[in-house]
């Protein structure tokens, strides 16, 4: 504010130049800002000569200004002392339609004491002014607390427990939190695995190893080889037939029967039941002409010869 007021009662020279034009237009590289309207270039050059430039900003086209302070959280509707008031003449409460800049210096009642730049055509002079022209106040004060707020979160460490103290023997369990254990817990649960799933899909086939053909094929010809009603000598080897005068032959394999020769006890042979014998018929007799007929069941009949 001190920068501010020791400038007040400068005025334009000739072809509106001013040196806080020139002094813009040397910073942007552009010269067409050395005879522009110079309200906020004049606000910029105090922000710089006082060092505040990074809470002030530093611009020439007040909707520009007015924009960075909503983007930097420092915009308000209530006046204060530093304060930057941003004007629309047509009355308008938008940031897109602000046609002037000034610093309020102190605040009476509804009015507001500013210092202004580029007023009256050439004067940077004090002003009275009411607010039912003004937009809005940005708040260099809130811009610098901003900035200190977040320099202090980007700064912010997570907290970091202390390192455990290192005992001088080591417990087995250590080797369990090791990638090598971790990979031979893997490798083990994945045969596990393997193994149930083949077992799952396999229980339905035999195992053909041969301890296990030898004891299946062995107990089928104890099965097979059970005495029944129709076979009684199922049991037994068959007597062995060679011709006369020839020797005696080592004894033969066990033979062995299919399965569909098995009869089990249930379905044995049973006795067909008999018709009963018919009576014999009696022999028939001739009897001679002129003897004593036969009872009416004997007697001849015409047909047959006597």
């Amino acid at each position: 504010m001190k920068t501010v007021r020791q400038e007040l009662g400068y005025k334009e020279k000739k072809g509106q130049y001013t040196k806080f034009g020139q002094w813009y237009a040397d910073r942007v590289q552009d010269s067409q800002y050395r005879d522009a309207p110079w309200c906020d270039m004049f606000l910029a050059w105090a922000a710089n000569k006082a060092g505040v430039s990074e809470y002030v900003g530093e611009f020439a086209w007040t909707p520009s200004h007015a924009a960075w302070f909503i983007q930097k959280g420092a915009w308000s509707k209530k006046p204060e002392p530093g304060a930057l008031v941003f004007f629309d003449w047509r009355g308008g409460k938008s940031y897109k339609g602000i046609d002037h800049v000034g610093i309020v210096e102190r605040v009476a009642g509804k009015k507001i004491h500013t210092i202004e730049a580029n007023v009256d055509r050439v004067w940077l002079k004090r002003k009275v002014r009411e607010t039912d022209k003004v937009v809005g106040y940005g708040i260099p004060r809130l811009v610098k607390a901003n900035a200190d707020l977040n320099e202090i979160r980007s700064t912010e460490q997570p907290f970091i427990s202390p390192p455990r103290s290192q005992t001088g023997q080591g417990s087995p369990l250590d080797f369990l939190g090791t990638p090598v254990a971790l990979l031979a817990a893997m490798v083990l649960t994945t045969i596990v695995l393997s193994l149930r799933l083949t077992r799952r899909r396999g229980a339905h086939r035999r195992l053909s190893w041969p301890w296990f053909a030898r004891s299946r094929s062995s107990s089928a010809q104890d099965v097979r080889r059970v005495p029944t009603p129709r076979n009684p000598f199922a049991g037994e080897s068959p007597p062995e037939r060679r011709p006369a005068g020839s020797r005696p032959r080592t004894a033969a394999p066990p033979q062995t029967f299919q399965t569909s020769q098995i009869v089990r006890p249930a379905q044995a042979a049973r006795p067909k039941p008999q018709s009963a014998p018919q009576a014999a018929r009696p022999a028939r007799t001739r009897v001679a002409a002129g003897s004593v007929p036969e009872p009416a069941s004997r007697r001849r009949r015409p047909y047959e010869r006597s």
